[in-house]
């Protein structure tokens, strides 16, 4: 229930506080009084659009503020739970919300037009603040009539009062499947479409580069390899100096190093500083040894083989070849490449199989989605002669008195929301044939009918409170009168806020609120009240014959009252 309006520093608004109660209220008003000014504000906590122009000149920012209070909901999962009750708790619980006795939603607008949105004064998305609002508060105003129009809405009502969230569920995620895998199927088809021709050069180029037995580091030690080979003799040469300045027998390194170890040896015996010496010596004689050694295995295996050097040219230039082919500069490279392809072939090779599978998936699912959408279709269908019943029984007390109405169900392919279209087919007049409401319905006749819907919708989706915001545009009279016995009716089990202009309407309220203009020193402000039994009957009279009301209808005023009081 809505138990508190509070708004500051918006349009006209200065401050305004409204405490609501259960049950049915009003909220009358002359025409330019504000009362658009207020329905602008809750439009702000709804998750409107926010504009630094709603800001009241000269304010840093403006507030909207609103309390419900949800102790009386049912929010445990029971054997009969409200679904709606049921997704509070669940977003809730999703947006890490503290659920507690009141929900205050706040909305701020600063004059630089930015926006701020609270939810127990814990900072939420837009978003989350409307999910949340929408659970708690439906506001109908003028401009919705034009949904009735649509299919959408038509096919929405229609699940509404069916009660078809699970089986709409079901069919969903089933379609969702069926489309998902659909779509898989074309990309494959396609891309076996596109490859089947590339198929060729993809074996092509892998053969030629698995032909090649490239090994990764193979390109590096060619190129080593040919280096030798181009310098084979001038490396020799070399290398025999060496042997022969290390092992000359009269003057070789090696030789002489024996002679100083000898020498160094002698010289320890007596002189202890030189021991350590003996050490190094040898380090350095048995080191020389070896490389001398080493040196001499190298003269040995120092041959040049020309058909050697003209097989490492060969592969060095199949190598560089393949590189420069595929614009690449590694064996590591190219490797990738012939494994790309690799793979390239095997996937064009393995389509066949894989769009059979598609395709047994998707005639599968077809199956289950069919089904699916005939149990949806059912269960849609079973309510089309109780809305029609509900809708015309509520259209005959409105003063409609021939008013007839059909609830069409046709074929069309699987969307998201099923296979069916749903319209509903209307008309007013007596033996004139059905036809979409859009062609042939009046204002007066959408208003009628819209209220109709409402007070259907209203009580099987258990919304706590709805809000209808001049919803008596194009009635007077008898008519109004049952619209205002109509959403007293609602009010029994729902909590009912209506802005009119209609006496016969505003007289059936529990609570009445007047919006009205004052003026200060500065500026006019929209101001609200709400009225005492006297203020009320003289409210009515002046909106029945205006300014200054005669005693006729002060009377007529207190006639109404006193009427809907009994």
């Amino acid at each position: 229930m809505l138990k508190h309006l509070y708004i500051s520093q918006y349009a006209l608004i200065d401050a305004l506080e409204l405490d609501l109660s259960n049950g049915f209220s009003v909220i009358t008003g002359e025409t330019g009084a504000g009362k658009s000014i207020i329905m602008g504000a809750l439009a702000l906590v709804m998750g409107a659009r926010a504009d630094a122009k709603s800001v009241r000149e000269g304010a840093q920012k403006c507030v909207v503020e609103v309390t419900f209070q949800i102790t009386d909901y049912r929010l445990q999962i029971t054997d009969n739970f409200s679904t709606f009750n049921f997704q509070l708790s669940t977003q809730f619980e999703e947006y890490g919300l503290d659920l507690e006795e009141e929900c205050v939603i706040r909305r701020e607008v600063t004059a630089a037009g930015k926006s701020r949105a609270f939810i127990n004064d814990t900072p939420v998305t837009l978003q989350q603040m409307r999910t949340i609002v929408s659970l708690l508060i439906d506001i109908h105003s003028q401009h919705e009539n034009l949904l009735l129009n649509n299919t959408d809405f038509q096919l929405n009502v229609v699940d509404i009062i069916a009660q078809s969230a699970e089986e709409r569920e079901a069919y969903k995620a089933v379609y969702d499947d069926w489309r998902t895998t659909v779509q898989k199927l074309a990309e494959v088809r396609e891309m076996a479409e596109k490859w089947a021709s590339e198929r060729d050069y993809a074996q092509f180029q892998f053969e030629q580069l698995k032909d090649a037995n490239l090994l990764e580091t193979e390109q590096d030690e060619l190129e080593d390899e040919l280096e030798v080979l181009n310098h084979t003799e001038e490396i020799k040469g070399d290398l025999l100096e060496v042997s022969s300045r290390l092992d000359d027998e009269q003057y070789g390194v090696v030789m002489q190093l024996r002679e100083v170890k000898q020498k160094v040896a002698h010289a320890a015996r007596y002189m202890k500083q030189a021991e350590g010496l003996v050490e190094r010596v040898e380090s350095l004689y048995v080191e020389l040894k070896d490389v001398s050694a080493e040196v001499s295995d190298m003269c040995g295996d120092m041959e040049f083989d020309p058909q050697r050097k003209a097989w490492v040219e060969e592969r060095l230039n199949t190598i560089y070849a393949l590189e420069q082919k595929h614009r690449v500069g590694t064996v590591a490279e190219l490797i990738a490449l012939r494994d790309e392809y690799d793979a390239k072939v095997q996937r064009i090779d393995s389509f066949d199989e894989e769009i059979a599978v598609l395709e047994e998936q998707v005639a599968r699912l077809a199956s289950e989605l069919a089904s699916v959408a005939d149990v949806l279709t059912e269960k849609r269908g079973g309510v089309r002669n109780e809305i029609a019943a509900y809708l015309v029984e509520r259209l005959q007390l409105l003063g409609m008195v021939n008013a007839r109405i059909e609830v069409r169900i046709s074929k069309k392919d699987y969307s998201v929301d099923g296979q069916d279209v749903v319209e509903f087919v209307f008309t007013a007049n007596k033996n004139a044939e059905l036809r979409p409401i859009a062609s042939i319905a009046s204002g007066g006749e959408i208003a009628r009918l819209m209220l109709a819907l409402k007070c259907l919708i209203a009580k099987s989706a258990e919304l706590p409170t709805i809000i209808f915001d001049e919803i008596d545009t194009g009635v007077s009279g008898e008519v109004a009168g049952r619209m205002g016995e109509m959403m007293a009716d609602m009010a029994e089990d729902i909590q009912v806020l209506t802005i009119t202009h209609l006496p016969q309407i505003a007289a059936r309220g529990k609570q009445h609120f007047k919006v009205y203009k004052q003026d200060t020193d500065d500026a006019t402000v929209t101001q609200i009240v709400e009225l005492s039994a006297s203020e009320r009957e003289l409210e009515i009279a002046e909106m029945l014959s205006g300014k200054n009301p005669s005693e006729t209808a002060i009377l007529a005023a207190r006639e109404l009252l006193i009427g809907n009081k009994e």
